[in-house]
C-alpha cells in the first residue's frame, strides 16, 4: 500500500503542477493582451505637466476608452508628436474641433470667454498671449499645465484625432503619488 500512496502523491503533485503552469500562462496571456489592447504602463519624461504629472512618474494608461468615448477638454492624453510622429507627448486637451482659442496674459479663453482650469497653480502660468485660432475638425488644441515650460499647441499647433492613442488614467509609482489622474 505504500508504493500505491507514493504513486496517488505523484500523480497529485504531477496534476498541480500542470494546474499551476496553466494557471501561470493563462495569466501572463491575459496581461498581455490587457497590456496591449487596454492599458499601457508609461514613463512620463519631463516636467510640462507639472503638479498633476512629474518628472520620471510611471503611468497607465488607456488605449480603449476614445473608442467608445470622445475626447474631452481636460483629458490628459497621449499622442503622436504632430512635428515628429516617432516621438509620443503627453498634455491636457484645452480646445475643441470647432472652437476658437486664444490666450491673454496667460489666460486661456475659448470663443471669447475665460476658461476656468482651476488645477493650475497662479505660480504655473505663464503671461503670454497666444492669437485667436481656430481649431479644425478632428483636431485638439493641447497645453501642458506647467505653461511657462512646455511645448505644445502655441508652438507646433494642434493634434490630429488620429494621433491620440491613450488617456492618461492612473499614476503607479512612485507609490505615494498612487491614484487616479483629473
Amino acid at each position: 500500500m505504500a508504493n500505491g500512496d507514493t504513486g496517488t502523491q505523484e500523480r497529485l503533485r504531477s496534476l498541480a503542477s500542470r494546474y499551476w503552469l496553466r494557471d501561470l500562462i493563462l495569466s501572463l496571456l491575459l496581461a498581455f493582451v490587457v497590456i496591449v489592447f487596454f492599458y499601457q504602463p508609461v514613463q512620463v519624461e519631463g516636467t510640462s505637466m507639472m503638479p498633476e504629472l512629474y518628472n520620471n512618474e510611471r503611468i497607465f494608461i488607456n488605449k480603449f476608452v476614445y473608442r467608445f468615448e470622445p475626447v474631452r477638454r481636460f483629458d490628459i492624453i497621449v499622442f503622436h508628436y504632430p512635428l515628429d510622429p516617432s516621438k509620443s507627448y503627453i498634455k491636457r486637451v484645452v480646445g475643441l474641433p470647432g472652437e476658437w482659442v486664444s490666450i491673454r496674459d496667460g489666460e486661456v479663453y475659448i470663443d471669447g470667454k475665460p476658461l476656468k482650469e482651476t488645477f493650475i497653480p497662479p505660480t504655473y502660468l505663464d503671461h503670454d498671449n497666444y492669437p485667436s485660432s481656430y481649431v479644425p475638425s478632428g483636431q485638439y488644441f493641447v497645453l501642458g499645465d506647467h505653461r511657462d515650460d512646455s511645448n505644445d499647441s502655441r508652438v507646433w499647433g494642434t493634434v490630429p484625432r488620429r494621433y491620440i492613442y491613450g488617456k492618461a488614467v492612473f499614476v503607479y509609482w512612485p507609490l505615494s503619488d498612487a491614484g487616479s489622474l483629473n
